[in-house]
């Protein structure tokens, strides 16, 4: 890539450090870049820059404030191939994918752009003659936000664009696998000429940069992508000073189809989801549960679908499943698959390492049948290209199995029956429904889950009012 991205933005300047963070490609093995490893600080100094750019990026309109994200929005569509193409090699998506990913920042960007103005309050009956009761929405202050590795573009927009649409400023941290697109989207935002301190990225340890946000009583909001674990420390650390705190942690999808179902479009629109970013997706259909009377035809049907796919490096222009983001993640890959078949699953396609030459962490895709619900494969979320098959004999069980899981960020189910999509869409016990269909990530839509899939939403008024405090006002007029 043509830019060095070795450089975090702190008040409206480039700040470098001596000890730094090499960036590895996942499909390749080679490191593409340095980033800086910043020290406490450093993180105060953007602390501090926040804090005092808050007053002034509050008191501005909306219309005002608006102006700035349209300009990062058009910004980043002029860079939309530079872009993509970074993102590609730092995180091993094909680039399609990644191309797609920065037309998604855009589109959420210009969303909240047009949403800040439209912070409304409300006037409220009184209790008494001369009472009147007002409720105005003001911005919470400084946010922290931790983005993830696995739509390392996409997350920084989601996140940062309502914060700064509500009269926030912030600090992103983002993952020390793909810091590079998010320094790179971030450029573009300071060359908006937003005002200076507003916004800043700092890269390095995880630990070190979320204790400083955390600590710090100035940053009043919270807001972290990633694993359950880590999600439940970081809300005990919240707890400390009640602060608030926004979660999109892990998640194991079902996917159910129904006898009724068109299986050609609940097949193409599973192997779609499943294998988008080398399964890695947080939404991502985790088990497939197929009633029995389907399951020859519905499995025939997926199998086929899997073996067309292209597994190759993210920059040839045919390719759709990219590598794993790292040796762990292709190991607990390997470890769940493993496991499965010693208890008696099928492997019916795939089920070993891809044989691609400079890397060891591309995974064939895999089908897997005869898979129970007390398998680890079906219980841990697996991030990776496999997708196994449950069979199912009523809608009473698969509902059962499906929610029976601790997580509750996504669920899908196919069904051509009216009365059946409304009684199983109200009976999953997930934050997100897809029928007959996945597209779920949109930004007029509540992006989130519940149970241990996390708190919160982004996307949509109610992600924007995650930025914002209630203030209720009762005034007596004098007589």
């Amino acid at each position: 890539m043509t830019r060095n991205l070795n450089y975090n933005w702190i008040n409206g300047k480039q700040i470098q450090t001596e000890k730094t963070l090499s960036v590895v490609n996942p499909a390749s093995g080679k490191t593409i870049g340095e980033v800086p490893s910043v020290d406490g600080s450093t993180v105060q100094k953007a602390i501090d820059s926040a804090a005092n750019a808050f007053e002034s990026w509050s008191n501005y309109t909306a219309e005002t404030r608006q102006s700035f994200l349209e300009k990062w929005a058009v910004n980043l569509l002029n860079k939309q191939e530079e872009l993509a193409a970074i993102m590609s090699e730092e995180q091993g998506k094909p680039y399609n994918e990644a191309f797609g990913e920065i037309g998604v920042c855009a589109k959420f960007i210009r969303w909240f752009a047009e949403e800040g103005k439209r912070i409304y309050g409300e006037i409220i009956p009184p209790s008494s003659e001369n009472q009147r009761i007002s409720v105005i929405k003001q911005p919470v202050g400084i946010c922290g936000l931790i983005t993830p590795w696995n739509f390392p573009g996409a997350m920084v927009a989601r996140k940062v664009a309502p914060a700064l649409a509500a009269g926030c400023t912030v600090i992103v941290k983002p993952s020390s696998e793909t810091p590079r697109i998010a320094i790179a989207i971030f450029e573009e935002l300071i060359a908006t000429g937003i005002d200076k301190g507003v916004a800043n990225i700092v890269t390095g340890s995880s630990s070190l940069i979320s204790d400083k946000l955390f600590s710090d009583k100035r940053v009043k909001k919270m807001s972290f992508t990633g694993s359950t674990e880590i999600g439940k420390t970081l809300m005990s650390e919240a707890s400390k000073q009640i602060k608030r705190i926004s979660l999109e942690l892990g998640g194991n999808a079902p996917a159910i189809v129904l006898p009724d179902a068109d299986l050609d479009n609940a097949a193409d629109a599973i192997v779609d989801n499943k294998f988008e970013n080398s399964g890695q997706m947080c939404n991502g259909i985790n088990v497939i549960l197929v009633h029995r009377d389907i399951k020859s035809e519905m499995t025939k049907k997926i199998i086929s679908r899997v073996n067309k796919l292209k597994v190759a490096p993210g920059n040839e222009s045919d390719a759709q499943v990219g590598p794993l983001i790292n040796q762990q993640a292709i190991e607990k890959v390997e470890k769940l698959v493993a496991e499965s078949q010693k208890n008696g699953a099928t492997i019916q396609t795939g089920g070993h390492k891809a044989d691609i030459a400079g890397s060891k962490l591309f995974y064939q895709p895999t089908v897997i049948t005869d898979v129970t619900p007390n398998m680890s494969i079906a219980q841990e979320e697996i991030f990776g290209p496999v997708a196994p098959i449950i069979t199912f004999e009523s809608t009473k069980e698969a509902i059962e199995i499906a929610n029976a899981s601790p997580y509750g960020l996504a669920a899908y189910f196919f069904s051509n029956n009216i009365n059946t999509v409304y009684q199983i869409s109200e009976q999953l016990e997930f934050g997100m429904i897809g029928v007959n269909g996945t597209q779920l990530s949109v930004p007029q839509a509540p992006f989130g889950g519940i149970k241990e899939s996390g708190m919160g939403r982004e996307g949509s008024h109610f992600g924007l009012d995650g930025f914002l405090e209630l203030k209720y006002i009762s005034l007596s007029l004098l007589k």
